[in-house]
Order: C-alpha cells, then structure tokens, then sequence
C-alpha cells in the first residue's frame, strides 16, 4: 500500500483552476478540432442537400416534358388510321365501307384509352350523383318512376383510374 503524501485542497484547486495554461491548451485544442470536423460535416451536409434538390428538380423538369410520350406513342396508329381514312373518304362511294372502317377506327382508340384506366360514367336510369353527373337540364315526365332520375345524357363523363376527370351532362326527369 502507497503510503504517499495527499495533495492539499489549495494544491488540488491550482491543478484545476483556470490559470493552469497546461489543462487549457489541450482541452481548446481537442475543442476547435471537434467544431472543426462537426463544421465540416455541417457544411458537407448542407452540399449534398443542395445537390439532391438541385437533381430532383432537373429530374421533375425531364419527367414533364416525356409524360405524355408513352401516350402519343399508343396514339400513333390510331392517327395513321385517320390518316388512312380521310384519304380513303375521297375516292369511297360506299359509305357503309366508310362507316365501318370510322367505327373500327374508334374502337381501337376506346379499347387504348381503356387499357390505359379510362371508364365511362353510368349515367342512364340512374339517380342523379352529384359526385359523378352534372344536370344540365330537367325534362318532365309522365312515369313516375323516372322522376329523379336521368332520362338523358348530353355527353358522356369518365373516370382514369377511379378519379373522376369529366362529369356527365346529363338531363334529369321531373
């Protein structure tokens, strides 16, 4: 067992006290290469946030300007089959042959749309859904039970993907 002398209280308060220039030196030291580095970090943070948004922003441009590509290439044939008929339409004198290839034009264009979540709103007979028709006009009429209720439509609403992008116009039975 060290049976050393213990230092005094005073001995003990100049060790610590702020004075002592040899406690001091190292401890500022150890503090600027701490803030040094916390900055540096800081500053390399602050760099990538500002490249990240810089690069989101470049990528949310290029994505406006190429949304509607895959569109207008599913729209492609369906305009060259127009194309195909006004200059069929011309020379034609059958215009049943004309009617058919103008239905058949229309077909691929709806069963397109179609694939891509376009549906057409239900409208006829049906009680009028504020949430999905517009009533554009009222009509009255004698059958009780088409009062409330659509006797008609005006044009034809329709939803992408379960959103409602065009309400129906439609005429109402009173």
């Amino acid at each position: 067992m060290k049976t050393g002398k213990q230092p005094t209280q005073k001995e003990a308060q100049e060790k610590h006290s702020p004075n002592n220039i040899e406690v001091q030196e190292p401890v500022a030291e150890v503090l600027k290469e701490r803030y040094d580095a916390l900055n540096d970090k800081y500053l390399r943070l602050v760099a990538e946030f500002d490249n990240y948004r810089k690069r989101t922003s470049r990528e949310r441009l290029e994505l406006v300007k190429t949304a509607g590509e895959d569109l207008i290439q599913g729209l492609l044939p369906v305009l060259d089959d127009f194309k195909m008929a006004l200059d069929t339409m011309t020379e034609a004198t059958d215009v049943q042959a004309l009617v058919e290839g103008v239905d058949l034009i229309y077909r691929k264009l709806y069963q397109y749309v179609e694939s891509r979540g376009l549906q057409p709103v239900e409208s006829m007979g049906l009680v009028l859904d504020t949430d999905r028709h517009e009533a554009v006009a009222q009509c009255p009429t004698e059958d009780l039970e088409q009062k409330g209720k659509i006797v008609g439509v005006i044009q034809q609403g329709y939803t992408l993907n379960g959103k409602v992008i065009r309400y129906a116009k439609v005429v109402v039975g009173i």
